[in-house]
């Protein structure tokens, strides 16, 4: 290789670094820029006003009224692992078909090769948890996982949005694990299936009956339309990113969706198309049972609309597309809170990973 092809390469290799490094402070200014000003937006009267009135907070969280709308990653991350258990830790007899195999001698995860096989025929949640041998913790694990364990916990998930778990299901999903212990020498506890198949059916009617999603519709004054470069603009100014959904989240630390910014009409966006689309109106959501503290976030989401239709020169209007004030805002809070303390009762704690499964 000649000294001018040596310099090129070295030439290039520093072009490459520079575009990648300016890259990455630009996605650092974005998200510092974005989410100050979401922080900012998000300390409005009504926000103070409703937190006042809100005693509904996860117990020992007191102090998180007084929290900016979305907390620093570093924060969020350690009350994360501080209030919530890994998911093995989640399984209960309530939520979930367990049976538990106990081995002679440890057994890695290959022993289970029918399940790894089938596991997608049950149409739901499977987790397999294992004993680790060496550690004597549960810990989740996959078919691929090395370690040797002395007993497996095999988890059929009882509910979720598509339905309770049959009953047939559950019986094949009892047979399943009856046969590996049959075919590994190990011993096997395998719960009634009658019984689980009523949990199941209690389960899913509760959370059929607290799956709520909420909508605050901003639509334009007059007959104009908005379009979609003024979308996209006034979206990136409130912290607002669009996804592969077709609608634009603002998501929280760990990367969930807090709210929801789509087409009133339900015609997806897409980034390529955003300028030359002209929309009829934007609905704001928020998935009650799957973010922490409902009621705040509802809260931040009424001042999140109220300044989205301020920068879009609209309304916050109700289904009936009359204007929403303050009675109605306080309507739907009241029906928010009612479904966040009807969730921390049974107990399911809203935007907890129980909940993120069950609603799911």
């Amino acid at each position: 290789m000649s000294e001018l092809q040596i310099s090129l390469l070295v030439i290039g290799i520093i072009a490459v670094l520079a575009v990648y490094s300016y890259s990455g402070w630009q996605q650092r200014q974005h998200r510092r820029r974005f989410g100050a000003a979401f922080r900012q937006q998000g300390e409005d009267v009504l926000y103070h006003a409703a937190a006042e009135k809100s005693h509904d907070t996860i117990p020992g969280e007191a102090a998180a009224d007084h929290a900016p709308p979305l907390e620093p990653a570093q924060a969020n991350q350690r009350v994360e692992r501080r209030r919530w258990p890994r998911e093995c830790g989640l399984l209960d007899a309530a939520t979930d078909y367990i049976a538990v195999l106990t081995f002679k001698s440890p057994a890695n995860a290959h022993a289970l090769a029918r399940l790894w096989q089938q596991r997608f025929d049950f149409r739901r949640n499977v987790c397999v948890c294992g004993l680790n041998a060496a550690s004597g913790a549960w810990e989740k694990i996959v078919a691929e996982s090395p370690s040797p364990y002395s007993a497996f916990k095999l988890a059929l998930q009882l509910a979720d949005r598509s339905g309770a778990a049959s009953e047939a299901g559950l019986e094949d999903f009892r047979n399943l694990a009856r046969d590996i212990a049959e075919q590994q020498q190990a011993e096997a506890e395998l719960p009634d299936v009658a019984a689980a198949a009523a949990r199941a059916v209690e389960l899913d009617t509760f959370c059929a009956e607290v799956d709520q999603m909420v909508g605050l519709n901003i639509l334009p004054r007059g007959e104009r339309a908005i379009s979609g470069g003024e979308i996209a603009l006034a979206a990136a100014q409130h912290g607002l990113a669009l996804q592969a959904d077709g609608a634009f989240h603002v998501k929280d630390a760990r990367g969930f969706t807090v709210f929801s910014l789509g087409n009133y009409d339900n015609v997806p966006f897409r980034q390529q198309d955003l300028d030359q689309m002209q929309v009829n109106g934007l609905t704001l959501l928020l998935d009650v049972p799957r973010v922490e503290q409902p009621t705040r976030r509802f809260d931040e989401m009424a001042v999140l609309a109220r300044e989205l239709a301020m920068s879009l020169h609209a309304a916050v209007v109700d289904d009936h597309r009359v204007a929403l004030g303050e009675p109605g805002i306080a309507r739907i809070r009241e029906q928010v809170s009612a479904i966040e303390s009807r969730m921390l009762a049974y107990p399911i704690v809203p935007g907890s990973p129980q909940a993120r499964r069950l609603f799911s």
